[in-house]
């Protein structure tokens, strides 16, 4: 199997990748994107402007977050009717782009925090599956599959409490693969060296502590301090950002 993540409108990239599909492919969320934070192209970009966002991720990049926010108010007020129709069909359109590239790919696919789950599913093509948290048996493997990422006080739409997560991972019971969009709280696998953002999940540390996976295959971190490591007999590893490399890791098969 191959396992990717943040594609974040990478949909000529993906559609290599499917073009060349020979096993199953697993994609562990953040399909659109929001805001690149290396070109500060994206959704956020077409609404309100490349130098807009070039000062809005200098200053959450330098932990100034009140005067992020009071940024993002200064930007928004009095537009918030127009902006949000706006960043509906923008939002509609790289779906549409997204789910074009999945055509054949047969993959089973996954939400992260940017997405919205009610919108990809309306591009998705058949032959493609949805997982939102569940066990599957993949080439021998039993596969624990769970989206969504961590609270952030931004709002976006496929955040989840650490509470939701953990009852959704004592859904699975134990698993050979843990595949999640998240991080364990492991700081050097959470903190992102580029965007000085750290952000894992409690949870997901407490179910591989538990349960000992063989392996946990994860995403959200773009450029990680370390991007693999071993939490017991687990072995954890960060699938790589795939808008940037165009790569994903292969799994072998049992």
């Amino acid at each position: 199997m191959i396992l990717i993540a943040d594609v974040h409108g990478a949909s000529e990239k993906l559609r290599g990748l499917v073009a060349s599909l020979d096993q199953p492919l697993l994609v562990l969320g953040d399909l659109i994107n929001f805001t690149d934070y290396r070109t500060y192209e994206g959704i956020l970009a077409e609404l309100s402007g490349i130098d807009f966002v070039r000062r809005l991720v200098e200053l959450r990049m330098a932990g100034r977050r009140d005067e992020a926010r009071a940024l993002w108010k200064e930007a928004t007020e009095g537009r918030e009717d127009e902006l949000r129709v706006r960043h509906g069909e923008l939002v509609d359109a790289a779906y549409r782009e997204i789910g074009a590239a999945f055509e054949g790919a047969g993959a089973y696919i996954t939400y992260g925090n940017v997405d919205r789950v009610e919108v990809l599913l309306e591009h998705l093509p058949a032959g493609n599956r949805f997982v939102d948290h569940e066990r599957l048996e993949i080439e021998g493997w039993e596969v624990g599959i769970m989206g969504g990422g961590i609270t952030s006080g931004l709002n976006v739409p496929g955040e989840l409490s650490e509470d939701v997560m953990e009852d959704r991972l004592a859904t699975l019971g134990p698993v050979d693969i843990l595949c999640t969009h998240v991080a364990p709280a492991i700081p050097p696998l959470q903190r992102d060296v580029v965007g000085g953002m750290s952000k894992g999940s409690r949870a997901v540390l407490a179910y591989l502590e538990r349960h000992q996976p063989r392996f946990h295959y994860f995403g959200d971190v773009h450029q990680p301090q370390a991007s693999q490591w071993w939490v017991g007999h687990t072995l954890a590893r960060n699938v790589g950002y795939f808008r940037a490399t165009g790569r994903g890791v292969h799994h072998p098969a049992s």
